[in-house]
């Protein structure tokens, strides 16, 4: 049993069975028909029972208060006082329920700031700012009286297909543990409880289908999967922790007590909450067809350690009574989640005489001065420059712009730089005639307000901005071209901004349930840009999307292309301020790519982080090599690596340092992301090719050195060895510093070895992306095989001098 206070054990001691069910399940209020869920109309329970006959043994959680329709803020809020009052009043433990958000994006609330998606998290490589971003979410939370927030989510990117990337950090695994537990610390400062999300393997689903069987051995998920939920854990101390939907080998997480208590638990010590993802204990039965009925649904989850049913009861309510009266389930695995559930309460302060006493707030500001500086800084570090031929920025251009072209189906449309878990597109297109509530300029609106305040700082007339939506993101009709075109004629410049529209389950092109066979941009859109180009206006091309798209035609294609292209990963409500001020030279972009930018849909899965034969050889006459790396992102500023000092040996428990200058030789201020790579030369299982080992964002004058030191633990170097035991080997690995994962290349090493007897008279030309690296220093780890415990240091120290 959980070690729990003795208010706790009292608390407990009294309850029925009926009562104890009640705190380890939720109840969903105003569904309203609005699919926010997976499978959500199939799970809904209808009955007309009133809230108080609902809650008469007490219950658990409150689900999305605010989050399911758009409501007012603070009538909300005295509505929620005034039922958790009601609760501690009328039921007979007078115990309040913990309300849970939705809190990817920012809490998913009517009129709450709406922040950078977490691709563009990863994109920044600044968790400091990302913990700005969670300590935000934080205290709004806490003004509006909820307690645990759906985020972050942790999963790898694997497959650039799956709907949810956009969701996600990034497909390093370091990048989204240090990023992730950045916005964990954040939002738990604020006193609520993050969760994270999707423990585990998620992301691997079979050819990026949602749901879909997860065919990764346990190398994988220990190696890949697991670290970001280990650093949140042991370093985050996350309270709360949400199951994957799917199944791994066959055995569907919700009902996995390898994972659920015996990694996560015992392994890990991880000592919160489990709650289950939405439906996913009822899946066990529908979905993974492992389970006769819902009790038995509910036997497996629970006893594997799912502590929380989410939304509702559908399991542990009468299912799973049912279960422990027939002695079917030892009722000793209900108060084990029960205790849990109850010691958050206690965490969170529910457990408090005073919980709830005060007044509800009179008013409520969820889009504060405050929140919105945040946002906007977090979109212009998150944006990526992937091409510029001299084209940008364009306060650069020797005469006065007359006249701007903006085109595009997300040039104009605030929903387009919002992700699949905001407010708007989660919730609000259920409601397509009711306002967003805050304020958030479109690209087209930000581009006037940015370049007529440039041009009134210069002294001169503010360039007339011309509008073409051209076509929709989805469908075949072309009939805009022309406008578009001719829109762009008339220009010195056209800024076309063209990507996704997030949504779920269907409505749109990325997001839950949006999965896609095709990595090409969605609809028309790749012809109304080359439709555009042909006009020979310059153009500047802006992707607003949730995935990586294969774009080697706008980037390294034959004829006219975009002279410059701008990747923001849908960048919230500061996005298409941030997109203006990088368009007109008011910042300088800084964002790399937290995801390899594909080739082919083709090509998928694919990780940089592959062994060498998963990467190009003369044993394939295929090629995965990636558009762009992992880690590249241009500057108008340009930068480079110099005297690299490594430490010569370092025990295999142990750390070494590596220091690096780094110098901006442009002749603008900048941001640099200093990377630092490393690479196992041999080891006893196939190691990747390249792998990020720590980073720095690094800021410079023009002409500044500045000197950046790692502190690496060995653990960077750790992996599973054949017995499944996580460990550090002796032997030499490599480290430097580049400007992205493929700035160090170790060359053909098949043709090398068979000496030209396997050539592949097929393979692809090689495809070599430019970049700034510092020569490879070996580091001799030395001593007896280390076998890594929780106790290690995990976490790469940086010093910037």
């Amino acid at each position: 049993m959980p070690e729990v206070s003795e208010r706790v054990r009292a608390l407990h001691a009294e309850m029925t069975l009926e009562e104890k069910l009640a705190q380890i399940v939720g109840y969903w209020l105003d569904q309203g028909g609005n699919v926010v869920a997976p499978m959500q109309g199939e799970m809904a329970q209808q009955g007309s029972d009133s809230l108080a006959d609902i809650t008469r043994h007490g219950i658990g959680h409150y689900t999305r208060v605010y989050g399911t329709r758009p409501v007012e803020p603070t009538e909300r809020a005295a509505w929620l006082w005034a039922e958790q009052r009601r609760l501690k009043r009328e039921t007979r433990l007078g115990i309040p329920a913990l309300v849970h958000e939705e809190v990817l994006t920012g809490v998913a609330a009517w009129k709450a700031a709406t922040f950078p998606t977490p691709l563009a998290w990863g994109a920044s490589f600044d968790p400091a700012l990302v913990a700005e971003v969670g300590r935000a979410i934080g205290d709004s939370m806490r003004e509006l009286g909820a307690h645990q927030g759906l985020a972050p989510v942790l999963d790898v990117v694997r497959d650039p297909r799956w709907g949810r990337v956009d969701e996600c950090i990034g497909e390093d695994p370091y990048l989204v543990g240090t990023v992730g537990t950045a916005f964990v610390r954040g939002l738990q400062d604020a006193g609520v409880h993050a969760t994270l999300k999707h423990f585990l393997g998620y992301s691997g689903s079979r050819a990026g289908r949602n749901h879909a069987p997860v065919s990764a051995g346990p190398r994988e998920v220990a190696d890949v999967f697991l670290p970001p939920f280990e650093m949140a854990i042991l370093d985050g101390d996350v309270r709360s922790v949400m199951n994957s939907y799917a199944e791994i080998d066959g055995v569907p997480m919700a009902a996995s007590p390898e994972y659920l208590t015996e990694v996560l638990r015992e392994r890990l010590g991880f000592t919160g909450t489990v709650v289950a993802d939405y439906f996913a204990v009822a899946f066990l039965e529908v979905m993974h067809g492992i389970a006769k009925d819902r009790g038995e649904a509910a036997a497996l989850a629970l006893t594997a350690g799912i502590d929380v049913e989410l939304p509702g009861g559908d399991a542990y309510l009468e299912p799973l009574a049912a279960k422990v009266r027939a002695g079917e389930l030892d009722e000793a695995y209900v108060d084990r989640a029960v205790l849990r559930a109850l010691a958050q309460k206690e965490e969170l302060g529910l457990l408090e005489p005073d919980a709830f006493e005060d007044e509800p707030p009179a008013t409520v500001d969820l889009d504060s001065p405050r929140h919105q500086d945040i946002a906007r800084r977090l979109a212009t570090e998150s944006v990526v420059l992937l091409s510029n031929d001299d084209l940008l920025p364009l306060s650069r251009w020797t005469a006065p712009l007359r006249r701007v072209a903006v085109v595009g189906p997300n040039a104009d449309r605030a929903e387009a730089l919002q992700g699949c878990y905001s407010f708007a597109n989660h919730v609000l297109a259920h409601y397509p005639d009711h306002e967003l509530g805050f304020a958030i300029p479109t690209v087209r609106e930000a581009l006037g307000t940015v370049l007529g305040e440039v041009a009134a700082d210069a002294g001169t007339p503010a360039p007339e901005l011309v509008f073409a939506e051209g076509c929709t993101v989805e469908g075949d009709d072309t009939s805009g071209f022309a406008a578009a075109v001719e829109a762009a004629a008339g220009a010195d410049v056209a800024v076309v901004v063209v990507g996704d529209q997030a949504g779920l389950f269907g409505r749109g092109t990325v997001g839950e349930g949006n999965d896609s066979e095709s990595l090409e941009l969605p609809g028309v859109q790749r012809a109304l840009v080359e439709a555009v180009v042909a006009s020979g206006t310059p153009v500047v091309m802006v992707l607003l999307t949730g995935r990586p798209y294969a774009i080697d035609w706008a980037l390294d294609g034959e004829g006219a292309r975009p002279g410059a292209v701008l990747q923001a990963f849908f960048p919230g409500e500061g996005g298409g301020l941030a997109v203006a001020d990088l368009v007109a030279g008011r910042a300088n972009p800084s964002g790399r790519l937290p995801v390899s930018l594909p080739r082919s849909s083709g090509a998928q899965p694919y990780s940089y982080l592959h062994p060498i034969l998963g990467g190009p050889s003369d044993v394939t006459s295929t090629d995965s090599t990636p558009l762009r790396p992992f880690g590249f992102g241009l500057s108008y500023s340009s930068f480079e690596y110099g005297d690299l000092a490594v430490d010569a040996s370092a025990p295999t428990g142990g750390a070494f340092t590596a220091a690096v200058t780094v110098t901006n030789t442009g002749d603008l201020a900048g941001t640099d992301v200093v990377q630092l790579y490393g690479h196992d030369v041999h080891a006893t299982v196939t190691r990747p090719v390249v792998q990020l080992l720590g980073y720095a964002r690094v800021e410079l004058q023009p002409g500044e050195s500045r000197r950046v030191t790692f502190a690496v633990p060995t653990t960077r170097f750790a992996f599973s060895d054949r017995r499944m035991v996580k460990v550090v080997e002796p032997g030499d690995v490599e480290v430097w510093v580049g400007s992205h994962a493929s700035a160090s290349s170790a060359g053909n090493l098949v043709q090398e070895t068979t000496g030209g007897v396997i050539t592949n008279e097929r393979q692809a030309a090689k495809r070599e992306i430019a970049g700034t690296a510092t020569p490879r220093a070996v580091v001799a780890l030395t001593g007896d095989v280390h076998e890594v415990t929780v106790a290690d240091a995990r976490v790469v120290g940086v010093t910037v001098d």
